[in-house]
């Protein structure tokens, strides 16, 4: 059968049948979706409408053409954490809105531009270290809730032996239905981890849920209003280069996917706005950050069901669930070990990828020029530099984004970039060709 005529078909499909896939889009994006806000201190009932929001808004501005859900981006969870700490939520939540203005400003020059100028300012060389330090920065966070601390390790939660016990469940379960599972399974490692990984925290005396059963079934999420604080702007502003890499990559492998281009139609422009806009909303709320979701993108690929009003269903059920004050308040009595074992897992996914850019792309790493641009964003960004004074600093992915583009930019090179997503095309198309073998 020919991918129109699949095309074809499932739009056809009966309303029950959109339905119940819409439900089974969020269960296999609802482990990543509630892990961020959680790991933030964030509310995961506004999270949950804050992505149904945020999907009907991308889905409106890009003509329901690409079957796309949007949730909780990683990416942002240490500027997060850091911005919490240093200026509060509200000033947290009004430098995500103006970060997701970035993005607009991004769509605006690929309209202008074409979406090719992006592969000229972010090559491989470029993306492929940024990253790796996403995942590789994010790792002591993992490593300190798996021993039963607090992300920063300041303070002990529970005793070293019982959480380790805990934290291991969760991340075997984990990587065990990631290389094992079948089917639609395949697709919620993390939920399946959460889960053996909670029963035997409940087991262990780890959890409390007083809360839960004091609590009303349905309640309005804890909206925050965000606040404007210049400090927190300029530091969270450049971090909208990782998640702009990361969308470009997403659209890319649906397409693949679907065998459409959407950078064409809707046009990526168009699929950067609604990216931007839905993560700018959601901070109005005090919902994390917006970005596509890959392990949607799987789920597409499994199932073979391509409509976009799929995706309509999964955001009104997202935004459904968020009013249900119990199972929120429940999400919240998650023990730090449950989930620093599966961000062990995941934060390396995050830096494994990183890797795969670098090696798919075939860069060059005796090549001076190269090794320098690399090496550098690395060190930056894994190390902790700091830049600024104790009133505005920039660390982190914040640094080393600005960093590797500036030095792609002013670095010599012996053939300059093309301004053509070809390269990032091939990875993406090769990524989704190996999903297919299994």
């Amino acid at each position: 059968m020919s991918l129109s005529s699949i095309n074809k078909n499932s739009a056809a499909q009966p309303l029950w049948r959109n339905t119940l896939a819409g439900l089974q889009m969020l269960f296999v994006a609802f482990g990543a979706l509630v892990l961020m806000p959680l790991i933030t201190g964030l509310d995961p009932s506004v999270a949950l409408f804050t992505a149904g929001v945020g999907t009907l808004l991308f889905q409106f501005i890009t003509k329901q053409q690409v079957p796309i859900f949007l949730a909780s981006s990683f990416v942002f969870i240490a500027p997060i954490t850091y911005s919490v700490q240093t200026w509060g939520v509200e000033a947290a939540m009004g430098s995500l809105f103006v970060t997701g203005l970035v993005y607009v400003l991004i769509a605006s020059l690929v309209a202008v531009r074409g979406a090719g100028f992006l592969h000229k300012l972010m090559p491989p060389v470029v993306t492929g270290p940024i990253i790796m330090v996403i995942g590789l920065g994010l790792a002591p966070i993992a490593v300190n809730m798996a021993m039963g601390k607090t992300g920063d390790g300041s303070a002990e939660l529970f005793p070293y032996a019982d959480a380790l016990i805990v934290s291991m469940s969760a991340l075997v379960t984990t990587l065990l239905v990631a290389t094992l599972g079948k089917g639609i399974f395949r697709l919620i490692p993390i939920m399946a981890g959460v889960l053996v990984g909670y029963i035997m925290a409940s087991v262990m005396g780890m959890v409390t849920t007083e809360a839960v059963t004091s609590s009303a079934w349905f309640a309005v999420p804890n909206f925050v209003t965000p606040e404007f604080n210049l400090a927190a702007i300029l530091f969270m502003l450049p971090v909208a280069i990782a998640p702009a890499i990361e969308h470009v990559g997403d659209i890319l492998a649906i397409g693949s996917v679907t065998g459409k281009d959407y950078t064409k139609n809707p046009g990526l422009h168009r699929t950067l706005l609604g990216d931007g806009l839905a993560t700018s909303l959601a901070s109005l709320f005090g919902g994390p950050p917006n970005t596509t979701y890959s392990e949607v993108t799987g789920a597409v690929m499994l199932t073979k069901m391509f409509n976009p009003r799929i995706m309509l269903w999964a955001a009104v059920f997202a935004i459904g669930l968020a009013f249900v004050a119990k199972f929120g308040i429940a999400l919240q009595t998650i023990p730090a070990p449950v989930m620093g074992g599966i961000l062990i897992l995941l934060f390396g996914s995050i830096a494994s990828v990183g890797m795969n850019i670098i090696v798919k792309a075939q860069v060059d790493l005796a090549d001076q020029r190269n090794l320098v641009i690399v090496s550098t964003t690395l060190v930056f960004g894994i190390g902790g530099m700091a830049i600024g004074n104790q009133d505005f600093s920039l660390t982190g992915i914040s640094l080393c984004g600005l960093v590797a583009i500036a030095l792609n930019l002013i670095l010599p090179q012996a053939k300059p970039d093309e301004e053509s997503l070809a390269q990032e095309q091939a990875i993406a198309k090769d990524l989704v060709d190996h999903g297919k073998e299994k």
